[in-house]
This record gives structure tokens, sequence and C-alpha cells, in this order.
């Protein structure tokens, strides 16, 4: 099922289906059900025509979501970079920003290097 551009599950519930789209979780994808009336229970596929508009109706009017989303964060590390802040740096590098170590565990902000220090000695063959 597409909903607002984006594929959804059809065979999930619709609480949880709906936190497939990017900026929507599992805490505001429960508030938008309420707000709609719609019961969370309810499978993706089962939802009727109606449901669907208002479902799309709420999350529009408010919801940031995908490109939109994707832009404003964008935007605010951009920001960072450019008054040069300790964040900012830390984004610009490549390297975790949120206080995390790093002489060991930061495999996935630094692209999973794997950089060991090689032994000066050479193995002499024997004769």
């Amino acid at each position: 099922m597409r909903l607002i551009g984006i594929n959804i599950p059809d065979e999930k519930r619709i609480e949880v289906a709906l936190t497939y789209i990017y900026g929507i979780g599992p805490a505001v994808s429960k508030k938008i059900l309420t707000e709609t009336k719609i019961d969370p229970d309810k499978r993706a596929k089962n939802l009727d025509p109606g449901e669907i508009s208002l479902l799309k109706d709420s999350i529009e009017k408010n919801c940031k979501i995908e490109g939109e989303l994707r832009q404003i964060v964008r935007q605010n590390i951009g920001r960072l970079k450019d008054i040069q802040c300790y964040r900012g740096a830390r984004h610009a590098r490549k390297l975790p920003v949120r206080g995390q170590r790093t002489k060991t565990n930061s495999r996935t902000v630094r692209g999973n290097v794997r950089k060991t220090a090689v032994s000066g000695k050479r193995k002499v063959e024997l004769k």
C-alpha cells in the first residue's frame, strides 16, 4: 500500500506500518491514530479509502516527514559546520558527535576502518 508516496507493508498493523515513514516513530504513530480515531490493531491492507485520506491529511498537517525532514536535518548539520562549533567539527571529520569513545567502537561512523599495528620485525626464513 502507498501512503504519501511511501510503500508501507500491507500485512503489518497500521500502528507499526506508519513507522516505515521517515520522521514517524511509535509515539507519533499512536498520536496520529488517536487523532484520526483509527483502530491501531487494524492491518494496513484493511483500511478503507476514507481512513487512508484521514491519515494522509493528519500526517501532512502535523508532521515533517521524508524529504522535508531530511533537508532540515542536513541544514542543521551544515549550520553547525558553518559556525565551527565542536559538534560541527566532529561532523566534518566524520567522527562520533555525542561523546562516544573512539579508541574502539566508532566503526559505523568511520566507515568500518580496521587499522591494526603491524610488528616491526620480519620473520626470517630458515635455510
